[in-house]
């Protein structure tokens, strides 16, 4: 039953993962009534603030590579490092919620 599975799942959390509850509660809502959803985005968005310093990085580099006139610089470096931040955050939670 769908109520049973919600509170073994809302149970295993303590009070400092509330966004972690709320992300499950979440998931349980949308999956009762719709077609599943990629969560993956979902998570991303969660992860995303604790990379900051990358993303940072990479928008300095966008600002110089903005003034070359040769086009031979590029953020490609950056822009990998800021989306292997996010990736390094959102594995463990999305592999544990795949089936």
């Amino acid at each position: 039953m769908v109520v049973v599975d919600l509170q073994q799942e809302l149970g295993r959390f303590d009070s400092k993962d509330f966004f972690e509850a709320l992300t499950v509660l979440y998931t349980y809502i949308i999956m009762s009534d719709e077609e599943p959803v990629d969560q993956k985005k979902h998570f991303e968005d969660m992860c995303k603030p604790k990379c900051v310093r990358a993303w940072l990085d990479y928008q300095g580099c966008v600002k110089r590579v903005e003034a070359d006139e040769t086009g031979h610089k590029h953020c490609t470096g950056q822009y990998f490092d800021y989306w292997q931040c996010v990736d390094k955050c959102v594995a463990p939670t999305l592999f544990a919620k795949l089936k």
